[in-house]
């Protein structure tokens, strides 16, 4: 049997057809960047539903290097807040911290060697290396080793020329190209970057990171209200997964094309699907009062809670005054100590700038299981073990 030898490829921009499929993903996928965003979610609601997705994205990641860490385990280390945790956990936490990253840097940065890096670094944190753990003994430094890919036919350059293959591979996605290019860009550039394996471990878990950079430069703009959840595309089926990063591995324009057209077709159901959170009745009726149901019947809250936390969600704002039909005949006082207390458990939440209003708190309480197991019966998630 003869014995896989690297075979270089180029780099370039493959453009499809016009009557392709690839085509039409990139035109929808355009006027979903353009669409004016409405949504009638209050901002404190939505920006939880975002961390939810981050964690989300986290777990996905992790999940197609073989993490196997429940979303019920790591929504129980959420809720108990402890520092230490095991290793399993520390993998999808640095994914989080890498995506705010991401985020509060990503529209003022260029996608450059110190950006890769810093990625590969947060992504690597205070991880054992192989093959005792998912870190890397060097990390933020290009390897200085040759590697085989586990399930993979593809050999990765010799390490002498991963400099040279990054150099090529950062001017093309800094290149100014015309817009109608960054959707096949990012998709392209996310083979590409598997191709090299630029670091010794963490590949995986920087170029999905790197693609939700792209992806939020292209103008898919997080801080006006869209949630991306790229990774989904790729953990809902591993298999898939490899399957077309196989096909480009081939280096023909149709295995390039297969990948893109997975790749863009998988982005535009997750973000169809997502972008209905921003509308408020779907949100209220299909997922915020569906899980207070929930979290009652498990005695996560009382009825009494319950009553309140539907008002909440029936208002989105809500302020003392609107409780009191369910405290006839008791005092200021008894009002103020039933709202301390579902503050204090973090069930509700001061709106910003106000100590007299209140939005409704999911992501810090335990109305966090309740909210995935709904977002899990609605379709909503990726990973099928929900809770």
């Amino acid at each position: 049997m003869t014995e896989p030898k690297f075979i270089h490829q180029p780099l370039r921009l493959v453009e499809p057809a016009f009557n392709s499929e690839v085509t039409d993903r990139i035109i929808e996928l355009d006027y979903l960047r353009r669409k004016p965003l409405k949504g009638t979610t209050h901002p404190m609601v939505f920006f939880q539903l975002k961390h939810i997705f981050h964690t989300l994205e986290s777990i996905g990641s992790a999940r197609i290097e073989g993490n196997n860490t429940t979303l019920a385990e790591y929504i129980e280390t959420k809720l108990s807040g402890n520092k230490t945790v095991p290793q399993s956990i520390r993998e999808l936490q640095n994914v989080e911290k890498a995506m705010d990253f991401v985020e509060s840097t990503i529209m003022g940065s260029a996608i450059d060697r110190a950006f890769i890096s810093e990625l590969h670094k947060l992504v690597v944190d205070g991880l054992r290396p192989p093959p005792d753990g998912e870190g890397d003994r060097t990390p933020g430094e290009f390897r200085r080793m040759n590697l085989n890919i586990r399930g993979s036919n593809h050999i990765p350059p010799d390490w002498i020329r991963v400099p040279d293959y990054m150099e090529e591979f950062f001017g093309f996605i800094n290149r100014i190209d015309p817009s109608k290019y960054d959707l096949l860009k990012a998709a392209i550039a996310h083979h590409r970057f598997v191709w090299i394996h630029p670091f010794a471990n963490g590949n995986g878990r920087t170029v999905r990171l790197l693609t939700y950079a792209m992806l939020v430069k292209a103008g898919f703009h997080v801080h006006k209200g869209r949630i991306i959840n790229p990774t989904a595309v790729f953990c809902g089926n591993r298999n898939d997964y490899y399957t077309f990063l196989a096909e480009a591995d081939k280096g023909t324009d149709e295995g390039i094309l297969k990948w893109v057209e997975y790749v863009l077709s998988g982005l535009k159901v997750e973000l169809e699907k997502i972008d209905k959170l921003l509308d408020y009745s779907y949100l209220k009726k299909e997922i915020l009062l569906p899980a207070i149901t929930h979290a009652l019947e498990r005695k996560y809250i009382t009825h009494v809670e319950a009553n309140m936390l539907r008002k909440t969600i029936e208002k989105q704002v809500i302020k003392a005054a609107d409780f009191k039909e369910f405290f006839q005949g008791k005092t200021n006082a008894e009002v103020s100590r039933q709202i301390r207390k579902l503050l204090d458990k973090k069930m509700l939440i001061r709106e910003q700038d106000s100590k007299r209003k209140y939005v409704l708190g999911f992501y810090h309480s335990y109305l966090l299981r309740s909210i995935f197991a709904i977002l899990d019966q609605k379709k909503f998630l990726p990973i099928r073990d929900a809770v």
